[in-house]
């Protein structure tokens, strides 16, 4: 019993977290894991009346979003469509995304609606970046 309230004391006070889990947000965690991969990806998106186009570099990959730098400006909430090649892909993954948050120039995104082919290339490459790591 007395482990346990030292476990738990250590976890409230952040004790044994890596350098990244402090940085985060208190009391958030990822459904998936996020590996490095550094590829320069297009974002697409619509801003007062017309559609704009901006480029950037990715940061780090998860099967559920990705994180990069981009040239443009957007905000926390615009749906936009990213263009991601893809180590194992010949072609480059299109698809939509959510801005879920921004950091000076630093973006994170959320990927939206995805195919059953996108989500099992996502996984592969996700598997393939984890041994690079």
């Amino acid at each position: 019993m007395e482990t346990n309230k030292k476990a738990s004391t250590a976890a409230a006070e952040g004790v044994g977290k890596t350098a990244k889990q402090k940085r985060e947000r208190p009391g958030f965690s990822r459904r998936f894991p996020r590996y490095a991969l550094d590829v320069r990806l297009q974002v697409k998106m619509f801003q007062e009346g017309e559609f704009c186009t901006c480029w950037g570099r990715s940061v780090e990959l998860g099967q559920d979003g990705i994180g990069a730098t981009l040239t443009g400006s957007l905000e926390a909430g615009e749906i936009v469509t990213l263009e991601i090649p893809l180590p194992l892909t010949p072609y480059p993954m299109k698809v939509r995304a959510i801005v879920r948050y921004r950091q000076g120039l630093r973006y994170g995104f959320e990927f939206l609606t995805m195919g059953e082919t996108q989500r099992d290339t996502l996984q592969r490459v996700c598997e393939y970046l984890a041994t690079q790591s």
